[in-house]
């Protein structure tokens, strides 16, 4: 933990920095006046204070100055809506049951960890006090139950971004039950919630997050076709969904996203080894249909796929889905087409790549015929 002495120190150093900043070493020495004294840094106006410690940019610092005096805890506690505790590496729990109190206008909270600490009672204070909150992010915290989720269900109705990826031991209904509490989702992180990620919570995402814009399904091996094609009819808003490592699903889903997510700009199907050349093409026919149904400029369809290990693919198929999607890219700048472990798709191109082809074609005939 950081002493109040360390502190006391980055807070003079802020001040310090602060006013030279702002001219006010510069006035003094123009007016003839003399700089206001603080008897202590308990004298600081609110104001001030939020600065520096913006000023600070160190959260550690934020924690500890709460608990400083009542002045300074409540002004914080109004004033801070971003902080992340992920520098914690011990007692990330306690710590976290601790000032959840403080902190109650908090919206964006990030206690992601390196090794497991958190449990259920640090995720249940922060439900309990941070009404507020609308981006949180639980990764790795392999300690959770479904009590976690319910307390978030229940407290943090406006949450809008929420990352579990790696909470394996959350269970689907809890994440159903969540879905019918926070409506609001827009970005959901399930890599690695095999337990969670079902087609029945999927359907139930589908069914009451309609403003969902972002989801990673990455290596959640229980989902099926019956799942994806319940989000691509509900969540017509999707622009990126990863299903790396989902091997049951099969061309219907990718058929149904196509159809039904005309925003989609990232696709991931690592390992998804059931895709074959009718989805490809289905992807390719969604592009002209897109530009001929909207005048929408929000329409500008895939930026980035990802079908390494799609063994089953053939160079045609995945060369019209290039060609339909100009942001698409096979070349090292901006390779956005990822095809890595398909060595029967080293001949497709991008437009720019294959441009580069044909004129180093026409320098090496040029070339020879000197």
């Amino acid at each position: 933990m950081v002493s109040a002495r360390s502190v006391d120190r980055q807070l003079d150093a802020c001040f310090s920095n602060l006013m030279v900043s702002s001219g006010g070493g510069r006035g003094q020495a123009e007016t003839g006046g003399a700089m206001p004294m603080l008897s202590g840094w308990k004298d600081l106006p609110m104001e001030l204070l939020m600065r520096i410690i913006s000023v600070a940019g160190d959260d550690r610092i934020v924690v500890v100055a709460s608990g400083v005096c009542t002045g300074w805890r409540d002004a914080l506690g109004w004033g801070v809506t971003n902080l992340s505790l992920s520098w914690c590496q011990q007692n990330m729990n306690n710590l976290t049951i601790s000032f959840a109190h403080k902190f109650t206008k908090l919206q964006v909270l990030t206690l992601r960890q390196i090794k497991p600490q958190l449990e259920d009672s640090a995720v249940e204070a922060v439900a309990n006090y941070c009404y507020d909150l609308r981006e949180l992010d639980l990764s790795r915290s392999f300690r959770l139950s479904d009590r976690s989720l319910y307390a978030l269900a229940n407290g943090c109705p406006r949450l809008t971004k929420l990352n579990i990826s790696g909470c394996s031991s959350f269970s689907d209904s809890a994440l159903i039950y969540l879905s019918c509490h926070c409506k609001n989702l827009k970005s959901l992180n399930l890599c690695g919630c095999g337990k969670a990620a079902t087609d029945e919570s999927l359907q139930a995402i589908a069914q009451n997050c309609g403003h969902l814009q972002t989801l990673n399904l990455g290596w959640c091996d229980n989902v099926t076709d019956e799942g994806v094609t319940s989000l691509a009819s509900g969540c017509p808003d999707l622009r990126a969904l990863d299903l790396c490592g989902c091997v049951l699903i099969t061309d219907e889903s990718v058929i149904a996203l196509a159809s039904g997510c005309p925003y989609l700009r990232s696709l991931g199907l690592y390992y998804c080894q059931n895709i074959t050349d009718r989805a490809m093409y289905s992807l390719a026919n969604s592009c002209v249909k897109s530009k001929r149904g909207s005048s929408s400029k929000d329409v500008d369809g895939l930026a980035n796929l990802n079908i390494s290990q799609c063994t089953a693919l053939t160079p045609p198929a995945v060369q019209a889905v290039c060609d339909s999607f100009p942001s698409l890219h096979t070349c090292p700048e901006r390779h956005s087409l990822i095809i890595s472990g398909c060595l029967s798709l080293t001949n497709v191109h991008c437009a720019c790549g294959l441009q580069r082809h044909r004129a180093g074609s026409a320098l090496q005939a040029t070339s020879h015929a000197y």
